[in-house]
């Protein structure tokens, strides 16, 4: 999930081509619906990106009453207007009158707590929960984000890999070489530096000990010469979100698919190359599915991520997007970290009856 930042940008300005009242305003590489003659190219405005959740008022002034996503409606998710999909919200709220969004723009700053908007956080399913233990040797997973709202992470050109992101559960597993001891823990609990007590009816130690995850970590800390190593996956299946690859969660056909490796070596952490991780987990577990290897293109890798789902191999229904990363592991000065990003298929964003739980 990306990072939550709520930040004025500088508009371009496209007529939409299903209503004579609508423009589509465009921040980054996305698209949000606005209504026609409320901005023009250059002007600055400030963009709500998705999964924010309002509050009421701000919901109010916006016009935005009952017309929001989640129970509360409340909560900004991507939709389509008149056939154009529609990602975020433009606005010019009350309540920063009297700021210079030009500046504001140009000095990033993030207006998110000023505005009261929160984070959208996933409800945490009783399979996915359990009871937890401090963990300060868990080696933390980073939230991706997302390449329409930071076009420049890549150059165009630049070699890169894509991989197919899977609609699943992200699993972490930290193997610590000295005490030869395993940490799981999910997303949400990773960032507090806790990880999952062993549970066997919890979603990731099953997954986990039903792939031999635990162990395969160990003979890369052995080859390597790691004093630990991160693998991070994806879990899957029925019961684990609406879709399923032609896995079951709830049996013994639960799936699992590593999409990332990182090793601390010598003090230092770093995570593999792509070929590299890919290379290492070659016949030791199930790797997510390489869509791509090449230079950069923004068209290229937006195209892969619609269509149909290769991980079954079967095609069994929409693909949720794709990852991109530097073919050789470098800081993004762009993100502020790795040079990663991923980018969604707009039918995955308007699926109806979708899950998202972390």
């Amino acid at each position: 999930m990306s990072t939550l930042r709520v930040t004025a940008e500088t508009l371009t300005i496209h007529p939409h081509p299903n209503a004579d009242a609508l423009e589509l305003a465009q921040v980054g590489l996305y698209r949000a619906v606005v209504a026609k003659g409320a901005y023009r190219t250059g002007d600055t405005a400030v963009y709500i990106p998705e999964q924010s959740v309002l509050p009421a008022a701000l919901i109010e002034e916006l016009g935005l009453t009952g017309r929001l996503a989640g129970g509360n409606a409340d909560r900004v998710k991507a939709v389509r207007l008149r056939g154009e999909l529609s990602q975020g919200i433009v606005c010019r709220p009350g309540a920063l009158a009297a700021v210079d969004l030009s500046v504001a723009a140009a000095d990033g700053t993030d207006f998110a707590q000023a505005l009261g908007i929160t984070k959208w956080v996933p409800p945490i399913p009783p399979t996915m929960n359990g009871d937890v233990e401090a963990a300060p040797d868990l080696l933390p997973w980073v939230d991706i984000e997302n390449i329409q709202r930071f076009p420049d992470v890549f150059a165009p050109g630049e070699p890169v890999a894509v991989t197919e992101k899977l609609h699943g559960s992200a699993c972490l597993v930290t193997y610590v070489a000295a005490e030869e001891r395993v940490y799981v823990s999910s997303k949400g609990f990773g960032a507090k530096s806790l990880a999952l007590k062993e549970d066997p009816r919890n979603l990731y130690w099953r997954a986990v000990r039903g792939h031999g995850v635990p162990e395969v970590a160990a003979r890369l800390a052995e080859r390597l010469g790691a004093a630990r190593v991160g693998i991070f996956g994806e879990v899957y299946g029925a019961g684990v979100q609406d879709l399923a690859y032609g896995a079951d969660g709830r049996g013994r056909t639960l799936g699992y698919a590593a999409f990332d490796v990182s090793v601390e070596i010598g003090g230092a952490v770093r995570w593999l190359d792509a070929a590299e991780a890919a290379g290492l987990l070659d016949g030791e577990l199930p790797f997510v599915p390489v869509l791509f290897t090449g230079p950069y293109d923004t068209a290229r890798v937006l195209e892969l991520a619609s269509g149909r789902e290769t991980v079954s191999g079967r095609g069994l229904h929409l693909r949720e997007g794709v990852v991109i990363r530097a073919a050789a592991e470098r800081y993004s000065p762009v993100t502020g970290g790795r040079a990663v990003a991923k980018a969604v298929s707009p039918a995955y964003l308007t699926r109806k009856g979708g899950t998202e739980y972390e």
